[in-house]
């Protein structure tokens, strides 16, 4: 069975690990002993525009061009949550409700534009009596890119309330404020290519310490932001340390996947610096080529915190330090600490991998024991009221059963 670290005190005083699946384990502060939670999830029938939040205004974008690339989570979710023993098919008994939409992916390929994405979700939202019936509280949406729920420009009004899987925990360089809440989201892992997480062969092997070329490397594009464009300036003074090539992300010499785990996989420190936001997927692809991720996004926010001593596996540096300070503290550390961290990893990259609930350690798993701690056994908003008979209905008093299509919203 697979281990993941467990932080039990600052201290460390405790060095053990905690085993996933549900004779073990989950730490208990919150969570319960064993996973106990249903699912509903809407089909794409039952509701009107759902379908355009999946495939477009056409319908012609496939599930299959929206499972590729970091932005993948939204259908890997899904799909998983219809073939989980956690899904029910009876509303009445649901603790919770799972809303799929493949909105990031419909957008970049012209599906949907903001305006009707907009739309769509205040018209899929006004038909579902359930989520008026909790004020949201019992809906999860996935939105799984930097923008998160931005990419819906009304969540702050409709989705206030309800839980959101995302990637990312701060988008204030571009918003008035973040939509990530920690109290009531959820941090997911990026979506890792499939060829370096699945079992078996893996389209790169990591490399020994004493063949890496590089003390560090930072591959991605300058995009304009001061901690990429510090990288990149010193990787031009210490090209023997550093390295960080150009990145052609089209024509003859564009970087292929396998090109670019090589390139990740030749130091021994990945650097990852703040973006367009501040998560970035190059913290989780390190841990499938064994080189210790080194976080230069101040606001990033990291997922299963309960459960993972971030401290023995990667390093945080101020992104306000970037220069050669950093480089010298990187070149300080002994090979053998960096290969107990490497060690570490090995037991906690499991969970930033989106396999089936039938692996005892996944990312699909450690989602559902976060939203297990979600779970409500009562479910009111500022709209529902109930009676003497356990009733309940809403300000005109209409039972819950009768209430019809569209819903008002809040």
């Amino acid at each position: 069975m697979l281990d993941c670290i467990l932080d039990v005190d600052v201290n460390r005083q405790y060095e053990g690990v905690v085993r996933f699946g549900d004779s073990g384990g989950w730490p208990e502060r919150g969570y319960g002993t064993h996973l106990n939670l249903k699912i509903y999830v809407y089909d794409e029938n039952e509701i009107e525009g759902l379908k355009l939040l999946l495939y477009g205004r056409e319908g012609k974008i496939s599930p299959e061009a929206c499972i590729k690339g970091q932005w993948g989570t939204q259908v890997k979710i899904h799909r998983l949550l219809l073939q989980s023993r956690f899904r029910t098919r009876k509303k009445d008994e649901a603790d919770l409700f799972f809303v799929p939409s493949y909105v990031k992916c419909v957008r970049m390929m012209g599906g949907l534009n903001d305006k009707e994405i907009n739309q769509t979700y205040v018209k899929v939202l006004r038909q579902m009596p359930y989520f008026r019936l909790s004020g949201g509280r019992s809906h999860i949406f996935v939105f799984p890119s930097g923008a998160g729920a931005h990419l819906f420009k009304s969540w702050a009004t409709y989705l206030n309330r309800s839980i959101i899987l995302t990637p990312e925990g701060d988008r204030t360089d571009k918003r008035d404020t973040s939509a990530f809440n920690t109290w009531k989201d959820i941090i997911i892992p990026g979506n890792v290519d499939d060829g370096m997480t699945a079992n078996g062969a893996r389209l790169v092997d990591p490399l020994p310490l004493s063949k890496r070329k590089y003390l560090a490397n930072f591959l991605g594009r300058a995009q304009g932001k001061v901690g990429r464009l510090q990288l990149i300036e010193l990787s031009k003074q210490f090209p023997d340390k550093l390295e960080s090539p150009e990145l052609k992300l089209s024509g003859p010499d564009k970087l292929g996947r396998m090109e670019y785990f090589k390139h990740l996989s030749n130091a021994k420190f990945c650097l990852a610096p703040r973006g367009e936001s501040s998560w970035t997927l190059r913290f989780y692809e390190s841990f499938f080529v064994e080189c210790i991720p080194v976080m230069l996004s101040d606001q990033a926010e990291l997922p299963f915190q309960n459960v993972v001593d971030y401290t023995r596996i990667s390093i945080k540096w101020p992104s306000t330090r970037i220069g050669p300070e950093l480089l010298d503290y990187l070149e300080s550390i002994p090979d053998k600490d960096i290969e107990d961290m490497i060690v570490q990893g090995r037991k906690v990259r499991c969970l930033w991998v989106y396999a089936p609930e039938s692996e005892p350690c996944s990312a699909f798993n450690g989602i559902m024991w976060e939203l297990q701690k979600k779970v409500r056994q009562f479910h009111q908003s500022m709209e529902t009221f109930w009676l003497h008979n356990g009733s309940i209905v809403n300000r005109d008093l209409v039972e819950f059963r009768k209430w019809k299509p569209p819903m008002p919203l809040p």
